[in-house]
């Protein structure tokens, strides 16, 4: 039911503009005719390293953050609103599997976005560099795979437990822009008022950015050590599934 909608197709279509644009990148600096053609500067051209595929992930990853924030609050809420989860757990089907089933529509579409063409942009450069760049470099596909599904875990855990919580669609995805943007603006307040670098604990981008920073190995501007950074985001993923544990059941307490 994703792409019912037009605008969702459109913006899913949308996505795939930035990595062409790196594959043209990519293709240009081993093109000697185009380089002729074009008179470009080739010192002026964008080095294919790890700033490269960081920055590709984190464009990919506010597009994939967006599409998060139209489909994800709608994932199990309606189920909520429609009191569909009876019927679900009434066969032999586990609460794991439900939210595993609910993430995969996400997780599907945020891969197909993230790290599937970065691998696949790696490997076009690896085909024009030739072996010596792959072995040397082996660790930038990695990052590409493992910062993708960092990424893709947050938005995913993040939006099906704010979908579990709130039934209606619309405050879900403010919420969930709510979530990022406030607790980020309250971390630099700790900050600032502290003088101190661990209001970013808060900051999930920021977590999440710091992560990226070790994976594709770019030296850190932020205050942030990598290990902290992995346990704070572990926590909130673990927070986030207790939400998940509490909401998602064959039944519901009221207590009058």
């Amino acid at each position: 039911r994703v792409f019912d909608s037009r605008f969702l197709l459109f913006y899913f279509v949308l996505c795939f503009i930035f990595p062409a644009v790196c594959a043209v990148l990519i293709y240009l600096r081993h093109n000697a005719g185009a380089i002729a053609m074009f008179k470009i500067d080739v010192a002026r051209l964008i080095p294919i390293d790890g700033r490269f595929f960081f920055r590709f992930l984190g464009w990919q990853g506010s597009m994939a953050f967006l599409l998060t924030a139209f489909i994800g609050p709608g994932l199990i809420s309606t189920d909520l609103r429609n009191n569909a989860l009876p019927l679900y757990f009434c066969r032999p089907f586990s609460r794991a599997e439900y939210v595993v089933g609910k993430m995969s529509v996400l997780a599907t579409l945020l891969s197909a976005i993230t790290w599937a063409p970065g691998l696949l942009l790696f490997a076009f450069e690896a085909y024009l560099e030739g072996g010596a760049w792959f072995r040397d470099n082996l660790y930038l596909a990695s990052g590409i795979f493992l910062g993708a599904w960092v990424w893709i875990l947050t938005l995913c855990l993040l939006a099906l437990a704010l979908s579990a919580w709130v039934k209606w669609r619309v405050v879900a995805g403010a919420l969930l822009f709510g979530v990022f943007f406030a607790a980020a603006g309250f971390g630099a307040a700790i900050n600032h008022v502290l003088h101190t670098d661990s209001g970013n604990l808060l900051n999930l981008a920021e977590l999440v950015r710091t992560i990226w920073v070790g994976l594709f190995r770019i030296p850190s501007r932020s205050g942030l050590e990598a290990e902290s950074a992995w346990m704070a985001l572990a926590g909130i993923l673990v927070l986030c599934l207790l939400l998940l544990d509490r909401k998602v059941r064959a039944f519901e307490v009221v207590r009058s």
